[in-house]
């Protein structure tokens, strides 16, 4: 894959919440693609993180950019709503956290957002076979969903192998995300593994130059 096909996304839920319109509008211009919401309920994982007025506020900052929101709430569809209608150009979600994975999907779509699917990593990739020509991303989490700065779960590049043979299938262009601990020792793998979009949130905001960091990432998958 060609380098300009693949994705940085950084993670808000690393960055200074104190100055976070100006957190975002630093990463975009240091080379981000995507900004990335992490978004927990306390219910459906341990942590209660931000909603869709923080996705709001980010818009009338003056953020044009793609926004990525990964829902870890339980029930989905009533939030995916109020983030389609913040702003969000992606909504993902896990299948475990809806009772009709077809229906929340199709109802994210209709409320003008690409739609993904998240799996776990306990969840395998053949539970999403019956709905995968429906949606625009899967994302693989390569840590257990919750709480940002894990380490990166070595199973999961045999996981990102099997999503990637899952769409090459399909004959779509739908991408291949992966979230949790992905740096630059662990991004190189996750390429070679077939992921194209990448999710890094303290390996991004915890360091001094954020155009240094981006600019090194992506030469390990160059």
């Amino acid at each position: 894959m060609d380098n300009k096909d693949y994705i940085i996304a950084p993670s808000i839920l690393s960055a200074d919440f104190a100055r976070l319109g100006q957190e975002v509008e630093d990463v975009l211009d240091a080379g981000a693609d995507w900004i990335h919401f992490d978004v927990m309920d306390n219910h459906y994982v341990p942590n209660l993180t931000i909603g869709p007025m923080v996705c709001e506020s980010l818009r009338k900052h003056g953020i044009e950019d793609f926004i990525d929101v990964h829902l870890m709430i339980e029930p989905v569809d009533s939030l995916a709503k109020d983030f389609a209608d913040a702003g969000a150009d992606m909504i993902s979600f896990h299948p475990e956290a809806s009772n009709h994975v077809h229906r929340s999907i199709h109802a994210i779509k209709e409320n003008g957002c690409k739609a993904g699917l998240v799996l776990n990593p306990a969840t395998p990739v053949s539970s999403i076979k019956d709905v995968v020509n429906d949606i625009d991303l899967i994302l693989i989490m390569s840590v257990n969903p919750g709480f940002g700065g894990q380490a990166f779960i070595q199973s999961s590049l045999s996981k990102i192998k099997e999503a990637r043979e899952l769409i090459n299938s399909t004959g779509k262009p739908i991408r291949l995300e992966v979230d949790g601990g992905v740096n630059k020792d662990t991004i190189g793998l996750v390429a070679e593994a077939g992921a194209d979009t990448f999710v890094a949130g303290s390996a991004i905001f915890n360091t001094n130059d954020y155009a240094s960091t981006i600019k090194e990432l992506r030469s390990k998958i160059s």
